[in-house]
C-alpha cells in the first residue's frame, strides 16, 4: 500500500465533509437542487479555507464525476502559472467546444488575482457572453486585486477563518480515524 499525505488523504470529497464553510456549501447544493447554476463563481478568503476544494467538488457534483482528474470536461488552471494573454487566448478558444462526457465544461481558476491586466481583459468578453456549457470559478486570496469589471459578471462567495473549535474538533476526528494517540 502507498502512503498518501494526511492533507490529501482527508480533503474532503463532498459538500457535508467541508468544515467551516456551510453558508457556501448550503447555498451551492441548494442551487444545484433547483438547477439555478451561475455561469461564473469567484470564491475569495484567506488562504487554507477550502475555496479550491469547494470548486471541485462543485465541478464534480455539476458534471457527475467521482475524480475530475478523470474528466477532460474539468480544467484547472494555476493563474499564477499560466497567467498571461496567451493562455487565457487559449482559454477562449477551448470554451467553443462542447464537453465531451459532462453537461459544462468547467473552468477552475486557482489564484485569479495573479492574472495580468491584459489576461482580464480578453477573458472578459467571454465571462459577459460564455456559451451555455461553460462554468467559470475563480478562486482568490486577493479580492481587491480581480477587476471590477470581472468581479461584477461572478456570484461572490466570501469564505471565512476556520474556528478554532472548527479545527480542534477536525482533528481529533482524524486522529481517532487514523488511531493516532493525541493529547
Amino acid at each position: 500500500m502507498t502512503y498518501k499525505v494526511l492533507s490529501r488523504k482527508w480533503r474532503p470529497k463532498k459538500f457535508d465533509q467541508v468544515i467551516g464553510q456551510n453558508h457556501i456549501t448550503k447555498v451551492l447544493q441548494n442551487a444545484i437542487k433547483v438547477n439555478r447554476i451561475s455561469h461564473s463563481y469567484l470564491f475569495s478568503g484567506p488562504r487554507g479555507v477550502g475555496k479550491t476544494t469547494i470548486a471541485r467538488i462543485l465541478a464534480s457534483k455539476l458534471n457527475s464525476v467521482n475524480d475530475i482528474r478523470s474528466s477532460l470536461d474539468i480544467i484547472e488552471l494555476d493563474g499564477a502559472s499560466n497567467r498571461g494573454i496567451d493562455e487565457i487566448r487559449d482559454l477562449k478558444e477551448s470554451v467553443n467546444y462542447t464537453p465531451t462526457s459532462g453537461k459544462y465544461k468547467i473552468y477552475i481558476i486557482d489564484e485569479a488575482h495573479m492574472l495580468t491586466k491584459e489576461a482580464f481583459n480578453a477573458l472578459l468578453k467571454t465571462l459577459e457572453e460564455p456559451p451555455a456549457h461553460v462554468i467559470f470559478i475563480l478562486a482568490t486570496t486577493e479580492f481587491q486585486k480581480i477587476p471590477s469589471t470581472i468581479s461584477s459578471r461572478c456570484q461572490k462567495y466570501d469564505f471565512k477563518r476556520l474556528t478554532l473549535n472548527d479545527i480542534i474538533t477536525h482533528l481529533n476526528f482524524i486522529s481517532i480515524e487514523e488511531a493516532v494517540k493525541f493529547e
